[in-house]
């Protein structure tokens, strides 16, 4: 008789794409180099301890997070559709430069999730002493391999597991290149802190309206988009190759405070040149925290004139994402402009 302790209640999927996390030092070289992840539990025995079944894949090649491109998020939804019956939970190992982008992405791409897709990665080698990629790895399983009293998913959302907290994962931004606390997620609060035991926060976790219906797995993007930062002394050059390049359809342009933008005649009259392109103009701030208002100063209700959408108080990461999904799926630009006013998968507050 098998205790009920040990009995297998949930089954996992670990994707290993590439990054830091999957690096252990070779004995004969002396230097860092992907382990195999098949072998996982002599990396990580604690992995053992749970009541759950642990299958792997690794991308080959291997993919360093800085050479991420949407291709490779197509593969991950590849992978998971295709395994998406067989397993309770998705844990994708990433690297951490991208990784935010790659979770906004699939937080667009997955949509009706029933089930947890949890990223994660570190920012020291698994095989280093003091890395932090076993923690963070323990406990993004523990998290996707959770149910609820009725057997549905404690969190089925795409999130971040990083240094003991679950980020939903279009709401995060890597803020921090050398602290194991590299990612913050300013405008929501977290899903879950790992502490003694790991504690949900069930108000601020997304739930499907259909338990039993099979997610959608969007997999067309379009990623003629570009993206504007105001700074101090921009020149009319500069803001004309961006905002009125041939071959972009959108711009994300990243204002300064609750979305604002030089006042100059010149900016604004470029700002409606592009606008009358047909260019579709996002705004979001370049603040990690707090959104756009547009209705509150000069710059930002000329902006709001010139045909500029409000970005609320979404992440660069996630208005790319955005942006790529939506035009993709649709053709006419007034229905894309309409939705990205719209909060589809938990990105936006309004």
């Amino acid at each position: 008789m098998i205790p009920e302790e040990k009995r297998i209640k949930s089954s996992i999927l670990l994707i290993y794409t590439g990054g830091t996390i999957g690096m252990k030092e070779d004995p004969v070289e002396q230097a860092l180099k992907p382990f195999d992840f098949e072998q996982i539990l002599q990396e990580v025995p604690e992995l053992g301890k749970f009541a759950c079944k642990i299958d792997s894949r690794t991308f080959s090649p291997l993919i360093d997070s800085s050479d991420v491109e949407p291709s490779n998020w197509l593969e991950l939804v590849n992978l998971i559709e295709e395994e998406y019956d067989k397993y309770d939970g998705f844990v994708i190992l990433h690297g951490t430069d991208t990784m935010a982008y790659s979770a906004s992405a699939l937080s667009f791409m997955l949509e009706g999730l029933t089930k947890p897709v949890v990223f994660t990665g570190s920012q020291l080698p698994i095989g280093v002493p003091r890395t932090d990629g076993k923690e963070n790895l323990i406990s993004a399983v523990e998290i996707a391999s959770e149910k609820d009293e009725e057997g549905h998913a404690k969190v089925p959302e795409v999130c971040i597991c990083f240094d003991n907290v679950l980020m939903r994962g279009n709401r995060t931004t890597k803020i921090n290149a050398d602290n194991f606390r590299a990612f913050r997620s300013e405008n929501w609060p977290y899903l879950a802190e790992a502490g003694i035991n790991i504690r949900y926060n069930g108000p601020a976790i997304r739930k499907p309206e259909d338990w039993d219906k099979r997610p959608v797995f969007h997999k067309k993007l379009d990623t003629r988009v570009s993206i504007l930062k105001i700074h101090p002394g921009i020149t009319p050059e500069v803001v004309r190759d961006i905002l009125c390049g041939c071959q972009t359809r959108a711009v994300i342009i990243e204002t300064y405070g609750a979305g604002n933008a030089p006042s100059r005649g010149w900016f604004l009259d470029m700002v409606r040149e592009a606008s009358s392109m047909g260019k579709i103009l996002l705004n979001v701030t370049q603040c990690i925290a707090g959104g756009v208002n547009m209705d509150i100063y000069a710059t930002g209700k000329g902006l709001k004139e010139a045909g500029v959408i409000n970005g609320y108080d979404s992440t660069t990461e996630s208005a790319l994402a955005k942006l790529f999904y939506l035009m993709g799926e649709i053709q006419d630009d007034q229905q894309v402009k309409i939705l990205l006013e719209t909060d589809l998968r938990g990105e936006i507050s309004k």
